[in-house]
């Protein structure tokens, strides 16, 4: 049976900032500057980095010049940030939970944060209710189901005859994981103005270090799957793996593999 979605997600990412910070973080990076600039994040932008991870976003939302705060609903995750961004105002805190005064920020940002909560609505409530009037949300998220880099591990445990796991849910966010739908949630959280943009981009990377990151470190779903298995069938997950990556670009050792993401912005 499968365990609540929340719940899940607490024991997935419990002790696992390190390995998200050496891996997928160099991914998902690639959206901080367009995240901001849909936010409207600039010089004096009470800003909140929602989700903040490793703290990439509000390291560059500080550059910028904005009064940051964050909040992350990992302890590790909050402990990296602080470390990456010093003197960084971050609370651990669980979406839908936000743990800030009403209007409190111009600009909310979340960087692939949504598709990880059990009720995406409630918290898309609650970030509107920390912005001002006229204040500016911006959120990210992958394009649902997974391809390229996100699915390449999932493709492979599919290919090597893995099941899924009756324990692990679906994320509650697969609905949304394209434009159209994406775009109903955050107006009817109240948003207006609302935008959705696809982005996409390219993410090279050793192909051994990407098997690392995305089956090995046990960061995500398909890291969980992978290390439940035996080493006969681990190896045969492996081999299905790079039968599938020798057919994107090469150079130099370096694999291109194609990531896709949604960018939604709106105005309270």
């Amino acid at each position: 049976m499968a365990k609540d979605f929340d719940l899940y997600e607490r024991e997935l990412w419990d002790g696992r900032a390190a390995a998200y910070e050496r891996g997928f973080a160099h991914v998902t990076r690639y959206m901080v500057g367009p995240l901001l600039d849909a936010a409207g994040v600039a010089d004096g932008t009470r800003f909140l980095d929602v989700g903040t991870g490793p703290g990439f976003v509000a390291l560059e939302a500080g550059w910028r010049g904005a009064a940051v705060s964050a909040m992350d609903a990992e302890p590790g995750m909050a402990e990296t940030a602080r470390r990456n961004v010093p003197g960084l105002d971050v609370r651990v805190a669980v979406l839908p939970e936000v743990p800030f005064a009403d209007g409190e920020f111009d600009a909310v940002a979340g960087n692939f944060v949504i598709n990880h909560v059990g009720d995406p609505g409630r918290a898309l409530a609650e970030l509107r209710r920390v912005l001002r009037p006229g204040g500016r949300l911006a959120l990210s998220c992958w394009v649902m189901p997974g391809s390229g880099v996100l699915a390449i591990v999932r493709q492979a445990i599919e290919e090597a005859g893995v099941p899924w796991p009756d324990d692990i849910p679906e994320a509650p966010f697969m609905e949304y994981g394209e434009a159209v739908a994406f775009r109903r949630l955050v107006r009817e959280a109240g948003f207006g103005e609302v935008a959705v943009e696809e982005v996409s981009w390219e993410h090279v990377v050793d192909p051994d270090e990407w098997w690392k990151t995305g089956a090995l470190s046990r960061v995500g779903t398909n890291g969980v799957i992978v290390g439940r298995q035996d080493a006969k069938t681990v190896a045969r997950i492996k081999g299905a793996y790079d039968a599938i990556v020798s057919g994107y670009p090469a150079k130099d050792g370096r694999v291109a593999l194609p990531a896709h993401a949604l960018l939604a912005g709106g105005v309270r």
